[in-house]
């Protein structure tokens, strides 16, 4: 069994994703469906998937959830609301009323996006964290490594909160530099309360040149901090696809992680997202 924790599906008949702007993400202006995602995890053995929000819109967390409910190869979805809405419990609670809403299992923000690097320490926003814990959901951490020192804060202020941290803080793999990076994270994994996502490591490194050994340094650095007992694999599909196929990420990733035991690569492959988001087992194919 194999886990992808980490995808989005969009569709620009319905909604513009505005962030996709220039020509480097040029390729990504078109739609991206269950569809089209199916053969490619088939492909890579994976047999469930967490699919996550992608822009900040109330709506698409509705429709994610009924994705996930027509389509079983969605175990999980990572939503979003507003954290510092006053109403926030009560617009969890509507969300897990919903078709699907049995599948919500996270909340995220991209938090990447502002400009305030103690943003997650703000109290409208400590009070929403404070929410999604009561609801038994976790909480994605989109964040640049300038925001990692708010985001250690912010998972030391909420112990009963697991934090998901997404495509390992996003460290600058093409310039090959580590620091602060690698300091910050290692203070993010001191922390029994966090996770984090071995994803989105490709369209941090080059991405026409990229190799398996420019992403070791930062795999290795989250797998000795976090080990794989707090490690998950995410494809980041289709971002992933302005430098590498769906088939080249897991590739990649099995690479990554060659030297690990079958237990250890059972976790970061399926057991921790298991955990984590709370999946049920795969559907039994006929």
């Amino acid at each position: 069994m194999t886990v992808d924790a980490h995808h989005h599906v969009w569709d620009l008949s319905v909604r513009d994703q505005d962030w996709i702007t220039g020509p480097e993400l040029a390729p990504l202006r078109r739609n991206f469906t269950v569809a089209d995602l199916r053969p490619e995890a088939e492909a890579a053995g994976i047999d469930r998937t967490v699919l996550v929000q992608t822009i900040t819109v109330a709506e698409e967390t509705p429709e994610f959830l009924a994705l996930a409910a027509a389509h079983e190869l969605i175990a999980g979805v990572v939503g979003w609301t507003d954290l510092t809405a006053p109403g926030i419990a009560d617009d969890l609670a509507r969300l897990r009323a919903l078709p699907g809403g049995d599948r919500l299992k996270g909340i995220r923000h991209q938090v990447q996006g502002e400009p305030d690097p103690d943003w997650l320490l703000r109290p409208d926003v400590r009070r929403g964290l404070a929410a999604v814990a009561d609801a038994g959901l976790v909480y994605d951490l989109l964040v640049r490594p300038s925001q990692l020192p708010a985001a250690a804060k912010a998972a030391a202020d909420h112990p009963g909160l697991t934090f998901v941290l997404d495509h390992l803080g996003k460290p600058p793999i093409a310039s090959g530099a580590l620091e602060p990076w690698e300091s910050a994270v290692r203070t993010l994994a001191a922390l029994p309360n966090t996770v984090c996502k071995v994803s989105g490591m490709v369209t941090e490194a080059d991405h026409t040149a990229w190799t398996v050994a420019d992403l070791r340094p930062y795999a290795d650095t989250v797998l000795d901090a976090f080990g794989p007992a707090r490690l998950m694999f995410g494809s980041d599909w289709p971002v992933c696809t302005l430098a590498a196929s769906y088939g080249q990420v897991v590739s990649a990733a099995g690479e990554l992680t060659a030297r690990l035991s079958q237990d250890e690569r059972a976790d970061l492959f399926d057991a921790t997202a298991t955990r984590v988001y709370d999946l049920g087992p795969p559907a039994v194919r006929p």
